[in-house]
């Protein structure tokens, strides 16, 4: 259990909150300055969003002796990454008002806002609240976004499962009513047992917590990446339930060894109904009551499940359950890629997946992403997908509408975009990271296309132009986008350097290698130039660079 005795300073602002209200509404009203109470700025993740400033411009303001320009970032709760043509007609409209105008698709299978200053963060709230969206929870530490695989293509049981994301927000969802107060304007509680909390107490999670559920052959929810996995088994034609997976986490700090990525491990299986929900809330609960609540760079599942060892952390989970997991049911992942372009599922309906690089969706000369979204939903005959890879996909469309909506795509220039897009960019993700993360120590979203603008005449270069690499980058060593999972990850070290990592494979089942420190973009196309070269000499029939990687030595 952890000292109650060594609490870190954010248990003690969780605790004295008074349910994640503290001073925000005081906060909001200060016009003073852009920013809010120190103690606000953990507790407003828990509605959501996250104060931050414009790095570019840090330098700049000081040497004015003026305030840094501070803004908030806004996450939607979104389970399963589903809105309908009416939701995203009113996310353009809201992020055009208040935001820097780009809506950011991000790595859960959920959208954010940027740029939004203080005294537009309630009335973007309000209009999220009217178009029947919300952020509770999408940050701090209480469960995150529920993601789940998104094509309905590949699955006739997808609804069916998709349903279950939903559930599972609903069932994490905390039980304050803060959210409500401070944005939405409504009474205070008369009686604050109304809103008593047997899963979250008055202390919440020690860290954020992630469920991902996946249906295989597909893993493009990255499933063991996350703390509570749950990888869908079907047999004879029907959903029989999910082997359930734990301690999956992509965090760490440089220099310290006591941090580390890990793939989730898989304890057992549960049939589907209502067992899965048990077992996923008490292993919420374990996590609540063992996790590290002293030092929070150690205080994700991972930790507590290695601390405590797997058939301890199992043992304890069965407990609680009041049952015993089944053995692990078969079952297999072939990839993690999204479907480009059209697919028909199971009921005829169809879907266009588009290629957002790097999930930024916004108006240029060359691509109105934007308008042609918001032309589509205008339609009123499509609903909204979006994908763990930072796409967008156009859903359920009918057959006597495809041609209409594949006229305005193409109209726009998004058919020839993603088609034209390489198999090597199609498969890359990145963070935010500069301007406004606070914790970037290099580039990302910002820097990747560039860098892939290298890498391609080297794929060109060595006849791999139709290989798809899984290419990720983070600007901090913290993992938004999964890179300790890719066959190829760029994490920065600082401004313009980055450790190579690889060796991962492409199904997500196995994490990658350090192989080269802190390089400059000189420094990596020279290695990928030399490992692309002996990979395209030496592979296997059919061999991933990964496995490559692996098979040959070139990583421990």
């Amino acid at each position: 259990m952890s000292e109650k005795n060594n609490l870190s300073s954010t248990e003690h602002i969780k605790m004295k909150s008074d349910g994640l209200r503290g001073t925000l509404k005081e906060s909001l009203k200060d016009e003073i300055t852009g920013a809010i109470r120190e103690d606000d700025r953990a507790l407003v993740k828990f509605h959501g969003m996250y104060q931050q400033d414009d790095r570019d411009r840090r330098e700049e303001r000081s040497a004015k002796k003026l305030e840094w320009l501070y803004s908030f970032m806004i996450r939607l709760r979104i389970p399963g990454g589903f809105i309908t043509a009416e939701q995203w007609e009113a996310l353009h409209h809201i992020t055009g008002a208040h935001s820097t105008g780009v809506i950011k698709i991000t790595t859960r299978q959920t959208v954010q806002l940027h740029g939004i200053l203080k005294s537009h963060a309630k009335p973007t709230i309000q209009a999220f609240n009217t178009a029947k969206l919300d952020s509770i929870s999408a940050c701090g530490d209480v469960n995150r976004n529920v993601i789940c695989a998104a094509h309905p293509k590949f699955s006739s049981l997808h609804e069916e499962i998709f349903a279950y994301s939903d559930k599972l927000s609903q069932l994490a969802k905390p039980k304050t009513k803060a959210y409500y107060e401070v944005w939405l304007d409504e009474k205070p509680l008369a009686d604050k047992t109304e809103e008593a909390d047997p899963l979250y107490q008055d202390r919440y999670l020690p860290r954020k917590f992630k469920i991902g559920i996946a249906i295989p052959p597909t893993n493009d929810v990255d499933v063991f990446a996350n703390d509570c996995g749950l990888i869908a088994i079907e047999e004879n034609g029907k959903l029989a339930g999910f082997n359930i997976a734990a301690g999956g986490g992509m965090g760490a700090t440089h220099g310290n060894a006591a941090t580390y990525p890990r793939l989730a491990t898989v304890l057992g299986f549960v049939p589907a109904g209502e067992k899965v929900f048990k077992a996923v809330y008490e292993m919420i609960t374990v996590q609540r009551d063992y996790g590290n609540r002293s030092d929070r760079k150690l205080s994700r599942l991972k930790y507590t499940l290695d601390n405590m060892g797997v058939e301890a952390f199992k043992a304890e989970l069965e407990k609680r359950c009041g049952f015993t997991l089944e053995p692990e049911r078969p079952y297999k992942f072939t990839g993690r890629t999204d479907f480009y372009g059209w697919h028909k599922n199971h009921e005829g309906k169809w879907y266009y997946t588009a290629f957002i690089e790097n999930g930024r969706v916004h108006d240029d000369e060359t691509l109105p992403l934007k308008t042609a979204f918001l032309e589509i939903a205008l339609l009123r005959k499509t609903n909204f997908r979006f994908t763990c890879n930072q796409n967008l996909i156009i859903a359920d469309v009918s057959e006597k509408d495809k041609a209409e909506i594949h006229a305005i795509l193409d109209k726009y220039g998004i058919i020839k975009e993603t088609e034209l897009a390489t198999p090597l960019r199609k498969e890359s993700i990145a963070c935010v990271a500069y301007n406004t993360c606070p914790l970037a120590l290099a580039e990302a979203q910002r820097y990747l296309p560039t860098l892939l603008g290298k890498m391609e005449p080297l794929m060109h270069k060595y006849g791999l132009d139709d290989d798809n690499i899984s290419v990720r980058m983070t600007g901090c060593p913290n993992g938004c986008a999964r890179p300790y999972a890719a066959e190829i990850a760029f994490i920065g070290t600082s401004y313009g350097r980055y450790n190579l990592q690889i060796g991962g494979d492409r199904e997500g089942t196995r994490l990658n290698r350090l192989y080269k420190e802190s390089l400059d973009e000189s420094g990596i196309l020279t290695e990928l130039d030399s490992l692309l070269n002996v990979y395209s000499k030496d592979r296997q029939t059919k061999e991933t660079f990964g496995d490559f990687v692996m098979r040959a030595g070139l990583v421990k």
